[in-house]
């Protein structure tokens, strides 16, 4: 058996938007079912909402995201979450930080840090976190 752990991320009307802008960085796998299609009609004006999406990457990187419906409580908070992607080259992580970087805020710029050859932080246009850097292997002693 295999087990795969993926960031489920949750929004507020616009996880289609996220999505697709996660999938034009990432590529591969877009799935994005709505309300509607899921027969979930409470509420009208929620049907374009997103009740299941996903974008899985030929490179391995996967995401899940929703729209949380309005009957449910939601707070997405400063620092809830971090999404972390880690590659092995620079050369990858600085073609992901490119196309990732676009209408977010930069918080930490991708350069070399104690951790790693290539290391950086932003806040995506959907207030989501994301940490980008260079895999490398620790020896504990």
């Amino acid at each position: 058996m295999t087990v795969v752990t993926t960031p489920h991320l949750n929004f507020r009307g616009n996880a289609k938007a996220a999505l697709e802008f996660y999938h034009s960085v990432f590529g591969g796998q877009l799935v994005a079912l709505t309300n509607e299609q899921g027969g979930r009609t409470e509420d009208p004006a929620q049907l374009q909402q997103i009740i299941f999406g996903q974008v899985i990457g030929e490179n391995g990187f996967q995401v899940m995201a929703y729209d949380v419906p309005s009957s449910m409580t939601y707070e997405q908070g400063d620092k809830s979450l971090f999404v972390s992607v880690r590659g092995d080259s620079i050369d990858e992580i600085t073609e992901l930080w490119g196309k990732l970087t676009q209408g977010s805020t930069v918080i930490e710029g991708l350069a070399p840090s104690m951790f790693s050859p290539a290391y950086g932080m932003l806040k995506d246009d959907f207030g989501v976190v994301w940490v980008l850097d260079v895999a490398v292997a620790y020896n504990p002693e």
